[in-house]
């Protein structure tokens, strides 16, 4: 997939015919929230701090966004997408004067740190023409002066029948658009002081503004509009999805976290969910999560919060982003099948627990869905337990283990990506047996790094269902049960993919075939 996003368009590469699975694909989180500045509604990707910061901005005190982004990189997260929305928000304007008329512009990224300005010349236009010009607009980063973006427009006209006509041209840019009243001139060139040559920027004449706090309903968005929550629709795939408290003091509501955990689900994603600040004690939690109804396979909840040893203040702060980047540094170096509450994999050194727990305390948290927070044997605050909110409901009982749900996730989620190839060829016995060899040699390569608890996997393919008369159209079912190391029991799923998308259920017979011989001889 293209790491650029490009207003609303979202290009998906796949796979090769026949291409090997990657074993170990690099985790990707995704976080949600109010930031001081860039793209609102836009998936961005950024590998480092540094990035978000010139992307966003540095850390903000009315914001819990980019506190979370610096704790993911600080445990080794590497690729994290952000997504920006803010609440009645607005962008600098620019006012360029035309003979009595003006040329107005309103940054396309609201935000009190969104620094814009604009030049007009007429270098290259005849002295006869008296319709045309050249704008240059500028993003400056606000603490450096440094230009961020530039974009030139070489021969603009202010005659709305024309074919270069400015409020058309600059719906192309990512910096400003033209508002209404259009001018009724062509706008006056921006001189220094007493020159007649010498070009200058113009600054805004109206600063933006950050807007007021978010609310649940910002998080969630439209899907219609690809705003919020559903702004992730213009990426293929992520892995971990979070919300960081959406204001200071004041938690993401049960309205903003039910509508994540759905959309989790759709996407084949693990929601973390932020203990809220009023629970103080392990019963506070225990009876906090069963009050909100949270009972999910693909969240993850924790509790308690942290503070920083090295803080002025002693303010419970969320570990969200932190849990983030241990699960993507796990996944990287030791696989998502094995647990995360090992001693090696605490969280950074000047984290602490708000609340001090013992092993009594950590098996109540477990048994209620949450995973503990609490010191190790060395100090180091590490997670207890590796849990979801599930409690063992639903079709399969193993998914209330994190290891078993996350390493069901991640072989879903390849196995889509990697067959998609197949929807487009002929579907018969041969691209059957293509897919087979292609996954069962994806599951051995798993199996080489201890992922199964049993040498056995069974896969079953059928690519001819779901025929369509028109330009025969074709899906492929494929039939997947395997044992992960630390389960129970196997787990068996069906997996659908046709040209409208991915589907996954499970196959609560399927286990009854585990075990059994296929027809070539081989024993799965």
């Amino acid at each position: 997939m293209s790491e650029a996003v490009d207003r609303g368009i979202t290009v998906t590469e796949i796979a090769s015919m026949d291409q090997p699975i990657k074993v170990c694909p690099e985790t990707t989180a995704a976080f949600v929230g109010r930031a001081l500045r860039g793209p609102l509604n836009t998936p961005v990707l950024v590998e480092n701090f540094g990035e978000f910061r010139r992307r966003f901005g540095d850390v903000w005190g009315r914001s819990s966004l980019g506190p979370a982004a610096k704790q993911f990189f600080e445990h080794d997260g590497k690729r994290l997408y952000i997504v920006r929305v803010a609440n009645n928000a607005r962008g600098a304007m620019l006012c360029l004067p035309a003979r009595g008329s003006a040329l107005i512009m309103r940054a396309i990224e609201p935000g009190s740190t969104e620094y814009v300005r604009a030049a007009i010349d007429y270098d290259g236009i005849g002295d006869d023409v008296d319709e045309f010009f050249n704008l240059t607009l500028q993003r400056v980063n606000p603490v450096t002066g440094f230009v961020i973006d530039q974009e030139f427009f070489r021969e603009l006209s202010w005659m709305e029948a024309a074919d270069s006509f400015v409020a058309d041209a600059l719906l192309t840019s990512a910096i400003a658009r033209v508002e209404r009243p259009h001018p009724t001139h062509r706008p006056e060139r921006t001189l220094a002081a007493g020159s007649i040559y010498q070009s200058i920027f113009v600054d805004p004449v109206q600063a933006g503004t950050d807007g007021v706090e978010l609310t649940d309903y910002d998080l969630i968005g439209s899907r219609r509009d690809r705003s919020g929550l559903f702004a992730l629709e213009q990426t293929e795939q992520f892995d971990v999805l979070y919300l960081p408290p959406p204001g200071k003091g004041r938690d993401a509501g049960p309205a903003a976290v039910l509508a994540a955990d759905m959309y989790s689900r759709e996407r084949g994603a693990v929601l973390i969910v932020d203990p809220l600040s009023e629970w103080k004690t392990v019963a506070d939690a225990a009876a906090g999560v069963r009050e909100l109804g949270y009972a999910s396979p693909n969240m993850l909840g924790y509790f308690p919060r942290v503070t920083e040893r090295s803080s002025e203040d002693s303010v419970p702060r969320p570990a969200g982003g932190a849990i983030a980047g241990l699960l993507c540094r796990q996944d990287r170096t030791h696989g998502p099948w094995l647990k995360l509450d090992q001693e090696a994999r605490g969280l950074h050194r000047r984290l602490r627990p708000v609340v001090e727990l013992d092993a009594r305390d950590g098996r109540l948290l477990n048994r209620a869905g949450l995973n503990a927070v609490m010191r190790g044997s060395a100090g180091r605050t590490r997670l207890s337990g590796s849990v979801t909110m599930g409690r063992g409901t639903g079709t399969h009982r193993s998914f209330a283990k994190l290891p078993v749900r996350r390493f069901s996730l991640q072989l879903i989620n390849t196995i889509a990506h990697g067959t998609r190839w197949a929807v487009f060829e002929r579907g018969d016995a041969a691209l059957a047996e293509r897919i087979r060899g292609q996954i069962l040699t994806y599951l051995n390569g798993l199996n080489d790094l201890g992922a199964f608890a049993s040498d056995g996997f069974f896969v079953r393919c059928d690519a001819g269902v779901s025929k369509r008369s028109v330009g025969g159209e074709h899906g492929v079912t494929i039939l997947l049960v395997f044992h992960p190391v630390g389960c129970d029991e196997p787990i068996s799923l069906t997996l659908h993919q046709d040209a409208s998308g991915f589907r996954a259920t499970s196959a609560a017979f399927a286990p009854t075939l585990f075990g059994s011989t296929e027809p070539d001889g081989e024993r799965y």
